[in-house]
């Protein structure tokens, strides 16, 4: 049986069952090594606040810890995971080839550089173009990507943005496998109609009522400050906003609720973690993500999972692949609150219109799943020459 070696940061509730999937149907072995080390705390600093998941992330699968030496260790910057016994550790597993997740990471790297011309490498990001920023930074970004890329055989790209990205650097379409991002649609799928009433009611919402909902970390780059005023600037008594989350910008936004004269139908909870947050989906008529710059935006895929409508920024990378303008949702100009106004306008005249864009969402969901993602891992490495 072909053997493949995984690289990647740390447990993720989008990953793992990836892996855990990959094992039990036995087609190729898989061992994960997670560099970022064995983490006792669980500090997130998107959240501001320790996160603990509330689904197994480490069942059902093989995986090592790697030790991490780093003396900031974090997978916030590139000095942050430095793990000297890693490529042993793999040596050791003796793959037949190697997935790894990122490569802005000292000693990931150093992986690619290694193995490469030993054992095929193969990639997975999910970096666009979406954000350009200067001519001279723009070159010299792309000489660096250029070499790093030259260090992998095979790419895995989520979408249409991901893959301009990689064809961008270097990446021809033979080095290159649609391979989505994806979560449990099944989980999220399911009604919860008994909870989902219950949540609305405790915001005193009627049937009537559309709820906008947010779910994420409150930091800028979501940009939630031009929601929130957009939301006031529709002035419609039957539409509330609801941010759930939390985050260096909570306090802000509070003050900025406060002094809407939307205030009344803009309302905060806390994180929800993963067993609960399909409730939070369900209860919602518009799922939102304003971003400034977002390279997929997974939440999306879990609204959609829920039959929600979706209204997301042009920056939000996986608008191109998942939303379609009047059908499942709405596109709006990146920062520009007229836009994102007029869109809201529109998607809040009828709740008939939101539930039948919320169908749409969940059939175009339902082909993006971990069996499609498993199945191209599967298919390039069993395809590999011996």
């Amino acid at each position: 049986m072909k053997k493949l070696a995984i690289v990647t940061t740390h447990p993720i509730q989008y990953y793992a069952p990836i892996f855990k999937l990959l094992q039990q149907r036995d087609l190729i072995a898989v061992r994960v090594y997670y560099t970022l080390g064995q983490q006792p705390a669980n500090y997130d600093p998107g959240f501001s606040k320790n996160i603990v998941w509330d689904i197994p992330l480490l069942d059902g699968y093989d995986y090592e810890w790697a030790e991490n030496t780093s003396a900031t260790p974090g997978s916030h910057h590139p000095k942050g995971i430095i793990t000297p016994e890693l490529i042993n550790r793999i040596m050791r597993f003796q793959p037949d080839a190697i997935l790894v997740f990122g490569w802005n990471y000292t000693s990931h790297l150093k992986v690619l550089r290694y193995f490469k011309n030993k054992v095929p490498v193969y990639f997975r990001g999910d970096s666009t173009l979406l954000n350009y920023t200067t001519f001279v930074k723009e070159l010299v970004k792309s000489i660096y990507l250029k070499w790093v890329y030259r260090h992998i055989t095979h790419a895995f790209y989520v979408g249409v943005n991901n893959k301009a990205y990689f064809k961008k650097y270097g990446l021809q379409d033979s080095q290159l496998t649609f391979a989505s991002h994806a979560i449990d649609n099944d989980r999220f799928k399911i009604s919860r109609s008994a909870d989902t009433d219950r949540f609305r009611r405790s915001l005193n919402l009627s049937s009537e009522d559309i709820l906008i909902v947010f779910a994420g970390k409150f930091e800028p780059v979501k940009n939630l400050k031009l929601l929130v005023a957009a939301v006031a600037n529709l002035n419609k008594p039957n539409v509330h906003l609801l941010l759930v989350g939390n985050g260096i910008n909570e306090h802000v936004l509070k003050s900025q609720a406060d002094l809407s004269i939307a205030r009344d139908n803009i309302h905060f909870i806390d994180f929800v973690n993963q067993a609960d947050i399909p409730v939070v989906f369900h209860a919602a008529d518009i799922y939102c993500l304003p971003s400034v710059s977002e390279t997929w935006g997974l939440s999306v895929n879990e609204a959609m999972a829920c039959n929600k409508a979706i209204l997301v920024s042009d920056k939000v990378g996986c608008a191109a692949d998942l939303v379609k303008e009047n059908y499942n949702g709405a596109i709006f100009k990146n920062n520009d609150e007229k836009s994102l106004t007029e869109a809201l306008t529109v998607l809040t005249r009828s709740k008939t219109v939101l539930q039948e864009y919320g169908k749409n969402s969940g059939i175009i969901i339902q082909k993006w799943n971990f069996t499609a993602i498993a199945e191209a891992i599967e298919n390039k490495l069993l395809n590999e020459p011996d």
